[in-house]
Parts: structure tokens; C-alpha cells; sequence
């Protein structure tokens, strides 16, 4: 594949400067499109070092409003970034809605000099790779534009520009040993970047190969495909029309299983028995913390439930026995006006936990299909295709090494309106009842579609749902402890 491509193609100097002034009015054209339309576009920038990548993007910037960009070099990882799942720190990158963000260098690192270096080994490269494809398909169905390029070289014109930059007192600081060591092993570089551009050539993010040893031929066809690339996101973008909109379902169909009608909430505990198994669950799992630090395992909580189903007093009784420096609760509202400009998931990969840190999650990006999708927040296609970008994100996070527990607390219209009542009537408690859950309790049959699906269909081996039986609450707060302990116990053996 790369070695097919000509690279002795050249462009004389006259037609590279008539063609670069049109092509540098036409990206700001569409900078300036992109800002009033809320796309985001994401440029990669893949290639040999020395290929020309850091010129390129200075040329770009140039013609650019500054507010409208940001550019990303990417360095190594530091010792914080590696206590995420690699794909963390590019998340935190990612452009808002109407910005664009310029990678020199990017997620593909990872298959490329990190699998070069063996700091990443062949087996692990099918499952990195399934992440790439996944994290890309996600951003560009959310509407962003994705452009990514491969600056090629010969072997000859790599050596030539390595040594010419040495040589420049000047620029001698940008070359690196693994460069040098990258044009020692071409040939087996080239092999790994040509695995790379196929098994991550997809349709929502296709590679451009573009011959680099004529630096005006490759900026000319960098600038050309990527105002193309972006020019097709533009033009994707839904028109004013309100999607049509199909009735909610308001009861599962025949063939679908009602998962939480087979929660037995007759399961109880007697206050004797609560405080005699609370002490024992939470001491059980205070022990733990010590393992959890020493194993750098990162553990990850999520509550989800009904409106009083007692997420709270479960996540107090939870962390009561917890050095307060090794957790940290993460209450989930409604997404703030930054966190909109983003891929909804943004603000939950911001959130997560380190290694050897515990984070709980009171509400979740399981939002997107429930509230989201009964409020009529998220469109249809939008919630319909968050399942499989939940799964992708929870396997992401599992495969890592993470402790990933899932709860939904369950109880009964009966149990909860008992408890709206004693809310209502108590003085104390009145702040947690709000007219958004009276209204959420007369939509109680939606929202039990909407549970069960979510439940059929992300409950995986590696990130199953609990369904607690939370009408006793004594009894939902210690299987909540019992739960996150075996859990992690689990999760320690395996290592």
C-alpha cells in the first residue's frame, strides 16, 4: 500500500502558491462555518517525523481566528494520564461543538511507536484497535468531522531530513532518539503504519495517504482533503426540520423480558439484623481499601433508580467506612451549557476514576436512555444508538482493569409514594421532593420500558447489572456493600 505510493510526484513553486492562497480562504471560510453551524472537526496528523506535520499546521493556523482552534501535540504519557484507560487523555481534548482540534501526533501512537518500542504488545493490538474504530464512529455520529492523514517518506528523504535538522543549532532539539531509531527500523515501521491505515480505514473516519517527499505536494493535498472532509460533515448536518417523533412505548412488547418484575422486593431485614450486617459488610470492605491502593485497581460505582428508591443512603452507608482521600462522589444533573458542546459521554470520561481511586456515580450516562429518552432531550436515533456507545465505553474501562458495578434500586409505585408523602410532610426532608419527580412518577410506564431495555441491553459479562430490591432499605444498602466487595475481591484474584 505505502509502497505504491509515488512519492517523486511534485508541485513547482508558481502553482503551489496560486493554489495554497485559495485553499488557506477556503479553510477560513469554513473555520468561520463551523463556528455558526456547532461542528466540531478533528484533524489527525500521522507520518514520519521530519514529514513536514508542525510546518503544515503553522501554515494553517495562520489564516485561522485563534479563538476557533486549539492544536494538540502528543507527547508520551505522564505517569497521572497512565492511570486511565489510554484513550482518557484524548477525550479531554476533544473540540467543543463550532472549534476545531489539530493532533500532531494522536491516539495512534499506541499502534504505532508504542508497538514499534514493544510498549505495547501484538495481542493487545486487536483491542486497542476495536477502541480507535469505536471512539471515531462516535464522534463523527454526533457530527463531527473527522480528517486523517499519513505524510509518507522515502527512506532516503527520511535520512536526508533527519540529519539536515541535527545539523541546524537551531532545530537539532526537535529530533529525537526514536526518531532515528524509526528510520533504523523502517521497513518495519512502514509495516505496522500499513496495518494500521487498514484495520482503522473505516467509513465514518477514512485515512488520506499523502506522498511527503515534495512538502508543497503534501500540504496542497492535506489542505484539499481536509476542506473536502469538512465541507461533507457540513452538508450532513440535519436541516431545520423537527424529526418526526413515534409515540413512547408505554409497555414492553411480548417478547421482551420484564427484568424488573422478577425483583423479589419482598426481601427485608430487621433493624436487629441491619446493624449487625452493616457493620460486618462495611468492615469487610474498608479492608479492601489498602488492596486497592497497592493494586492501583481503580473502582468505579454507579447508582441508578428510582426517584426515593435511597441511591443517597446507600452511597453514605458505602462510603462511611472509607478514608475520605480515596473516593469521590460524583452527583450527575442535567448537563451544563459546556458540557452540551460535547459528545455526552465527555463529562462522564472526565470523571473517572485514577488508579487505585474509588468513584461513585449517583445518576450516569445511563441518562441518555432514560430521562434523555423519555423527556425528549435525546432524539430517538440518538438514545437508540447510546447502547452500543455505552457498551463500547464500558468495555473500555473494563478491559483497562476497572471495577465497574452497576446498580438500579428497585421499588414499588406503592413504596414510592409512601415515601413522597413522608418527604411532603416532613420539614427536614421537604428539599428532596421536587415537581420534576411528581411529574417523573406519572410517567412511571415509560420509564419502566425504558429500564428494562437498558438492562436487556447492556448487562455484559464484564458489566452486569445488580437489580437491588431497595422497598427495605436496611436490606438495599448492605447488599449494596456485599456487592462492590466481592466485586473488587474478584477483580484482586484475576491479577
Amino acid at each position: 500500500m505505502l509502497d505504491n505510493l509515488d512519492l517523486d510526484i511534485s508541485l513547482d513553486k508558481e502553482t503551489y502558491d496560486a493554489k495554497i492562497e485559495i485553499l488557506m480562504q477556503q479553510l477560513r471560510s469554513l473555520q468561520q462555518t463551523c463556528w455558526e453551524k456547532k461542528l466540531p472537526a478533528i484533524i489527525v496528523l500521522e507520518g514520519w517525523a521530519a514529514a513536514g506535520k508542525g510546518a503544515l499546521v503553522k501554515k494553517m493556523i495562520g489564516y485561522m481566528d485563534p479563538r476557533g482552534f486549539a492544536v494538540h501535540p502528543i507527547w508520551p504519557p505522564s505517569e497521572a494520564e497512565m492511570g486511565y484507560p489510554f484513550l482518557w487523555r484524548f477525550w479531554q481534548k476533544l473540540p467543543a461543538r463550532g472549534r476545531i482540534g489539530f493532533f500532531y501526533h494522536s491516539w495512534y501512537t499506541h499502534v504505532l511507536e508504542d508497538r514499534l518500542f514493544q510498549r505495547v504488545s501484538d495481542a493487545e493490538v486487536p483491542t486497542v484497535i476495536r477502541q480507535i474504530n469505536a471512539f471515531e464512529r462516535q464522534m463523527v455520529d454526533d457530527g463531527a468531522a473527522i480528517a486523517k492523514f499519513w505524510i509518507h517518506l522515502s527512506k532516503k528523504e527520511l535520512k536526508h531530513r533527519l540529519k539536515k535538522l541535527e545539523d541546524d543549532t537551531l532545530q537539532a532539539w526537535r529530533v529525537r532518539p526514536e526518531d532515528w531509531k524509526q528510520a533504523k527500523k523502517y521497513e518495519e515501521y512502514t509495516t505496522l503504519a500499513e496495518e494500521m491505515v487498514t484495520q482503522t480505514g473505516t467509513g465514518p473516519a477514512p485515512w488520506t495517504l499523502v506522498e511527503g517527499d515534495c512538502q508543497r505536494w503534501a500540504r496542497v493535498k492535506v489542505l484539499t482533503q481536509m476542506a473536502a472532509t469538512i465541507t461533507e460533515a457540513l452538508d450532513r448536518l440535519p436541516t431545520q426540520s423537527a424529526p418526526v417523533k413515534l409515540p413512547p412505548q408505554e409497555r414492553l412488547q411480548p417478547t421482551e423480558p420484564d427484568l424488573l418484575a422478577q425483583v423479589d422486593l419482598t426481601q427485608s431485614l430487621s433493624p436487629d439484623e441491619y446493624k449487625q450486617e452493616l457493620r460486618a459488610a462495611q468492615t469487610r470492605f474498608g479492608k479492601l481499601q489498602q488492596s486497592i491502593d497497592e493494586e492501583q485497581v481503580p473502582v468505579l460505582v454507579l447508582f441508578e433508580g428510582w426517584d426515593s428508591a435511597g441511591k443517597g443512603g446507600a452511597i453514605k452507608r458505602l462510603t462511611d467506612i472509607l478514608d475520605p482521600r480515596s473516593y469521590t462522589v460524583n452527583p450527575f444533573a442535567a448537563p451544563t451549557d459546556e458540557e452540551k458542546a460535547h459528545h455526552y459521554l465527555w463529562r462522564f470520561w472526565r470523571r473517572l476514576p485514577t488508579a487505585g481511586k474509588i468513584s461513585i456515580c449517583d445518576r450516569s450516562w445511563y441518562g441518555r436512555v432514560l430521562v434523555e429518552r423519555v423527556e425528549g432531550f435525546a432524539t430517538e436515533p440518538e438514545w437508540r444508538r447510546a447502547y452500543q456507545e455505552i457498551n463500547e465505553f464500558e468495555e473500555q474501562l473494563t478491559s483497562f482493569g476497572c471495577v465497574l458495578v452497576k446498580f438500579w434500586l428497585h421499588i414499588s409505585p406503592d413504596e414510592q409514594l409512601k415515601r413522597f408523602t413522608e418527604r411532603q410532610n416532613n420539614s427536614f426532608k421537604q428539599y428532596k421532593l421536587t415537581e420534576e419527580d411528581w411529574r417523573n412518577r406519572e410517567k412511571w410506564n415509560y420509564y419502566e420500558v425504558a429500564v428494562n431495555q437498558m438492562i436487556q441491553r447492556t448487562s455484559t459479562p464484564a458489566a452486569p447489572w445488580t437489580l437491588i430490591a431497595a422497598d427495605n432499605k436496611y436490606y438495599a444498602r448492605v447488599k449494596v456493600i456485599q456487592t462492590v466487595t466481592q466485586a473488587i475481591r474478584n477483580q484482586l484474584k484475576r491479577r
